[in-house]
């Protein structure tokens, strides 16, 4: 697992979206443990406190939990997944129409581009 951060964003806030990303991937399925604090300071070349305060972001989101004296799983619960793999997708949409918009599109122009993209 290898991540590039960049400079706009703390660390932690960009190694929250990178493990929700892992997650709604399945490049850590449901149930599956994760690697402990340590392997991913080691694995990321990141603070463990830093790994530590991502990790608990995502158990406030209950897209992991931690079972005591075992380590911490990704929840077993598919609706969550789901849900996160929604708002991520809900986060490129807005982007990308915003970046739409900024350039001067409008919708049928956009609707035309993907089109023709989708066709090559």
């Amino acid at each position: 697992m290898k991540f590039e951060f960049d400079d706009d964003k703390p660390i932690y806030k960009q190694l929250v979206e990178k493990l929700k990303l892992e997650i709604v991937l399945g490049h850590f399925k449901s149930g599956d443990k994760l690697p402990s604090v340590r392997e991913l300071s080691t694995m990321l070349c990141v603070n463990p406190n830093t790994i530590q305060r991502s990790l608990a972001e995502l158990e406030n989101l209950n897209l992991i939990y931690t079972k005591r004296t075992s380590g911490k799983f990704v929840t077993e619960e598919k609706n969550i997944i789901h849900q996160v793999k929604h708002e991520l997708a809900q986060e490129k949409i807005d982007t990308f129409i915003s970046d739409m918009k900024t350039m001067g599109l409008e919708i049928e122009d956009v609707i035309t581009l993907l089109q023709e993209r989708m066709r090559s």
